[in-house]
């Protein structure tokens, strides 16, 4: 029974998500925002917020073993997006480059993606280096900064977002079903979506956070190891199909905009929540995480926005270093 009602917190988890993204990105349309601000702000706040909803919800509940689960879920994301999301959005890059108008050379808002991947490489290593042991004194104050930081990155992605994304880049409103109005959804009709999405996520999240721990009792696995792999997986990774479409017809703004911002997310809020209500000790599972994440997202700044193009040498180490963390784990277990 734990197994299937797992599969039913990952659907319902996932089924919000869909509302949630699909949502916020007509909002974004509405409010004529632009391109790279909806990649990075919108679309990956959407696809962001189930995994910051488990590390919450785990928080809040305080049974035991929950620290665990809201700090594998925290850092696992950052990681899966800096390695394995990269990964397929090159790959797809490479599958489909005769397709692209561009070719492997990289068509995005290179501004929002410089200061995406700098925002996440800051504050990624600041989870890090205060992974063990920190004094409260210290780890508090650095939880508030690190979380009044995003507010910091929204505005400047706001003033430099590019170009308003085209309507046509946007499935239609899952809400509105008036064939005449799919172009033009009410903005009250996309925010009352938002928020039955919000609601989804906010039930699954619960479900989920109680049917891992009690899983991870039974089989005498840690609950940081299945919340590093299982949650990201369910979470973030099947949200990312867009960005693998976008890639694919050359709408790169929107396909690494939709995975940088919601790596800067996730290494702000997330983050800073956990450095404040956990004692922010990794395991070392979760630290061989946060290096190998670092080591993703300094391969993306280096080849997407130095050298400005898709390279399968990349794509191959993007997966290897997602690997890499899976050996280890499989060894160690």
């Amino acid at each position: 029974m734990d197994y299937f009602l797992l599969v039913v917190s990952f659907a319902v988890i996932l089924a919000g998500a869909l509302l949630f993204t699909n949502a916020v990105e007509w909002i974004g349309h509405r409010l004529e925002l632009g391109e790279g601000a909806v990649g990075s702000l919108l679309a990956a706040v959407g696809t962001a917020m189930p995994e910051t909803l488990i590390a919450i919800v785990a928080i809040i509940g305080a049974a035991e073993g929950a620290d665990q689960v809201a700090i594998g879920a925290i850092v696992g994301a950052p990681f899966l997006l800096a390695t394995l999301a990269m990964g397929l959005v090159g790959l797809f890059a490479y599958l489909y480059r005769r397709r692209r108008e561009q070719g492997l050379e990289l068509k995005a808002h290179r501004p929002t993606l410089e200061r995406d991947l700098l925002f996440f490489l800051l504050f990624f290593s600041i989870s890090l280096a205060l992974a063990w042991g920190a004094p409260d004194a210290l780890r508090v104050p650095v939880g508030i900064a690190v979380i009044l930081a995003y507010p910091v990155y929204i505005r400047r992605t706001l003033r430099g977002g590019g170009e308003v994304q085209d309507h046509e880049t946007l499935n239609p409103l899952v809400f509105e079903r008036r064939p005449e109005r799919r172009e033009s959804p009410a903005l009250t009709l996309c925010v009352l979506q938002l928020l039955v999405g919000l609601g989804a996520m906010v039930g699954g999240a619960h479900l989920f956070v109680e049917e891992l721990l009690h899983i991870a009792e039974s089989i005498g696995v840690e609950a940081v190891v299945l919340a590093l792999i299982l949650a990201p997986l369910a979470t973030e990774l099947p949200e990312k199909v867009n960005s693998f479409f976008w890639v694919r017809e050359g709408k790169d703004s929107l396909a690494l905009g939709n995975i940088t911002g919601a790596m800067v997310f996730q290494s702000t809020i997330p983050v800073g929540i956990g450095l404040i209500f956990t004692d922010w000790e990794l395991s070392g599972n979760a630290a061989l995480s946060v290096v190998l994440g670092l080591a993703g997202g300094l391969l993306a700044y280096e080849v997407l926005h130095r050298r400005g193009r898709f390279g399968l040498p990349a794509v191959v180490t993007w997966f290897l270093l997602y690997a890499t963390f899976i050996v280890v784990v499989a060894v160690g277990a």
